[in-house]
C-alpha cells in the first residue's frame, strides 16, 4: 500500500527549505496511536512487514508492505503517520540533528553531490533547483510553528492518493481508507512555475579529495505529462539506459573511460531534464566528456536504426512487464498516477504508447533539445583537475 501526499519541496519557500523532507521524517517520531518510534516500527515490522518513506519535489510517499491479513494494520499505521502525528516540540529538536548528518551524507558523497549540484545549474536557485532535504542552515532554522503549519494546510485526507496491489478488492480498500484516513477537502497545491531552462550556471565543479571524478552533463527535457514523454522514454533507452545502451557501449565498453555511466529523465509539472552521469578517472574527465557529448550529437544528427529502435522498446516493454509481478511496483504504478499525471494508463495502454514511438519522432525530438546553448554540466573532481572545462562544451558536428 503507498500513500502519496501532494506536499513536495516544491511548496517551501527559500526560507522553508527543507519543510516537506522534515515533515516525513517528523512523522515517524510517533502518532496518536502509537506514540513513539519503536511503536511506530514495531507496528509493522512485528509482523514481518516493511515500511518507509521518502520526499520529492511535488509529492511525499509513504508506503507498506506486509501480509494480506495484516492490510487492515498497515493501512491503519499510514493514516496515524499522515494524519495523527503528534509532532512534538522536543521531537522536532532532536530530529534536527538526524537531518543535518542526512545531508552531510549527501555532500560527503560526490556521486550524490554531482546530481544536487546539476539541479541547481538546470533549474537555478529555486525550488527544483534546491536541495530536496534543505541545506544544514535552513533546517536548523526551521521553526516548529512552521513546520506544523505546512502539515496542517498540506496533509490533509483531500490531498492524499492511496493505491493498493494485492489479493484485495477495491472495495475492500475503499473501507480501510475511510476508516484510516477520514474525509476533508482537497486542497490544490500552488507552487511557482518553473523557470525557462536551462536556469543555472552552464558548468559548476567542485573540487574534494576524490580519487575518482564525478560527472552530469544534461539537457532540458519534457514535462510529465508531454505528448511526447514516450518518445523520450525510448530515446533515454537507447542513450544510456542499460547496458545494451550506446554510452555503456561506447563510454564503458569501447573507450574505457568509465565504469559507471548511465542516464536518466527528470519530469515534474511543468518542467523536465535529460541527463548523463559517469565516475570516470579524473585525467580522462575531457575525454569522458566529448565520448557522452558524441553520443548526445549522433542522436542529434541520425535517426535511429529501425533493429535498434525495437530492441529498446522491447527492453522498456518487459522491464515494465516484470515489474508488474511486484505488488510494491503495481501500487506506485496506481497511485503516482493518480496522484500526479493526468491519466491512469493499464499495462496494455503503455504498452501501446511504447510501440507507437518511430524513429522519426526520436530524431525530431532529439533536434529539439540536444543544442549547444541546452547543455549544463556539473562535476566533483580531485582539486587539480576539472579546469576549462566550459571551452569543451561544444556539440560536435551538425547544426548545433
Amino acid at each position: 500500500m503507498a500513500a502519496y501526499v501532494l506536499a513536495g519541496s516544491r511548496l517551501e519557500s527559500a526560507e522553508e527549505a527543507g519543510a516537506a523532507h522534515f515533515m516525513e521524517h517528523i512523522t515517524f517520531k510517533g502518532t496518536a496511536a502509537f506514540p513513539t518510534t519503536r511503536a511506530v516500527s514495531e507496528a509493522i515490522e512485528g509482523v514481518g512487514g516493511s515500511f518507509n518513506a521518502a520526499t520529492d519535489r511535488e509529492s511525499t510517499v509513504y508506503w507498506v508492505r506486509l501480509p494480506l491479513r495484516e492490510a487492515a494494520r498497515g493501512m491503519d499505521v499510514l493514516g496515524e503517520l499522515i494524519v495523527r502525528p503528534r509532532l512534538r516540540g522536543e521531537e522536532i529538536e532532536s530530529e534536527r540533528a538526524v537531518i543535518v548528518e542526512e545531508i552531510r551524507s549527501y555532500l560527503d558523497d560526490p556521486g550524490e553531490h554531482v546530481h544536487t549540484l546539476f539541479d541547481l545549474a538546470m533549474f537555478g536557485d529555486t525550488a527544483l533547483g534546491r536541495e530536496i532535504a534543505g541545506s544544514e542552515e535552513s533546517v536548523r532554522a526551521l521553526p516548529p510553528a512552521n513546520l506544523r503549519a505546512f502539515w496542517a494546510a498540506t496533509y490533509r485526507p483531500g490531498n492524499i492518493v492511496v493505491s493498493a496491489a494485492g489479493d484485495i478488492s477495491h472495495e475492500e480498500v475503499v473501507v480501510l481508507v475511510e476508516r484510516a484516513f477520514g474525509t476533508g477537502e482537497a486542497v490544490q497545491p500552488i507552487f511557482d512555475p518553473a523557470p525557462a531552462l536551462p536556469a543555472g550556471d552552464r558548468v559548476m565543479v567542485v573540487r574534494r579529495e576524490t580519487t575518482q571524478a564525478q560527472l552530469c552533463l544534461g539537457v532540458p527535457g519534457l514535462p510529465r505529462d508531454d505528448p511526447e514523454a514516450w518518445t523520450l522514454e525510448v530515446l533515454n533507452a537507447i542513450l544510456g539506459d542499460g547496458m545494451s545502451s550506446r554510452l555503456f557501449q561506447s563510454v564503458r565498453e569501447e573507450k574505457g573511460l568509465a565504469y559507471d555511466v548511465s542516464s536518466y529523465i527528470v519530469d515534474y509539472a511543468d518542467a523536465g531534464a535529460l541527463v548523463v552521469s559517469a565516475g570516470v578517472d579524473p585525467d580522462r574527465i575531457k575525454p569522458a566528456i566529448g565520448a557522452i557529448l558524441s553520443e548526445f550529437a549522433q542522436l542529434r544528427d541520425e535517426p535511429v536504426p529501425a533493429d535498434e529502435l525495437a530492441r529498446s522498446k522491447a527492453y522498456l516493454a518487459g522491464r515494465l512487464e516484470l515489474r508488474m509481478e511486484e505488488t510494491r511496483h503495481v501500487a506506485s504504478w496506481l497511485g503516482s498516477q493518480e496522484a500526479l499525471h493526468d491519466r491512469v494508463l493499464t499495462l496494455d495502454e503503455a504498452l501501446g504508447e511504447l510501440d507507437a514511438v518511430t524513429s522519426d519522432g526520436i530524431h525530431a525530438l532529439a533536434k529539439r533539445l540536444i543544442r549547444d546553448e541546452f547543455l549544463r554540466l556539473t562535476a566533483v573532481t580531485p582539486r587539480s583537475r576539472g579546469r576549462g572545462l566550459e571551452a569543451m562544451l561544444r556539440l560536435p558536428g551538425g547544426m548545433a
